[in-house]
Parts: structure tokens; sequence; C-alpha cells
């Protein structure tokens, strides 16, 4: 499948979704980048939780009011709920998968205006 621009501002491509691939899988997974300089908008998934597994690159994952570093091979657990934005602090692309489960759904995330940390 071809990519696009999420409504995060990543640039989203789907791997597997169970509505859409002959799968029978309890989650989603999905390919997502953000070249250098680059951030996602704040957003919230409020029924599923979701794992991000960074495949290169580097930045700063915010989780509600606490963020982390993430690097190629960082895994985080985003529990349902959480407000979340990743910011590409390197020279490179900073790729990575994510995980959702249950499956993403559009109805289940909200999207903020920017990338101030704010729904």
């Amino acid at each position: 499948m071809p990519a696009w621009r999420a409504g995060d501002d990543t640039l989203l491509r789907e791997v597997l979704h169970p509505d859409n691939d002959p799968v029978h899988l309890p989650f989603s997974l999905a390919h997502a980048l953000l070249k250098p300089g680059e951030s996602s908008r704040p957003h919230r998934l409020s029924e599923r939780d979701e794992i991000y597994i960074i495949l290169g690159g580097e930045g700063t994952l915010y989780l509600d009011e606490v963020n982390y570093p993430v690097v190629a091979g960082s895994v985080v657990l985003i529990p349902a709920g959480t407000v979340q934005w990743l910011a590409n602090e390197g020279d490179t692309d900073l790729e990575l998968y994510c995980i959702v489960q249950p499956p993403w759904k559009k109805e289940d995330e909200e999207v903020g205006p920017d990338n101030t940390g704010g729904l």
C-alpha cells in the first residue's frame, strides 16, 4: 500500500490490518516515517494500546507530561488514552513500526492542532 500523510502528520503506510487484509489478527501494523526536523501532532487513541518499535533515526517521544529519547531498537508501550507525539531530532529519517491493539480505527483517534502537546 502506498504511503500517505496521516492525521498526525506522519508519513504512514499500512502493513497489515484485519479489516483490509486476509488475516485474523487482534492488532494492526503500520510503518511511519518523520523526516529530520518533523514532528507528529499530539494524538490519543482512547480505546487502543499502541507499541512503537523504532527502526532507525533518533528523536523524542512525548507521552502525556513525560518525554523519552528514542533511537533505533527502542520499543515503547503507549497505553490507551495517553496523549502522544514524536519529534525527529536527528539528521536522518525517523522510522518506526506502530502496532495497535485492538486494530486501529479512525473514530478512536483524537488529533491535536499542532505539536505543543495539547489536544
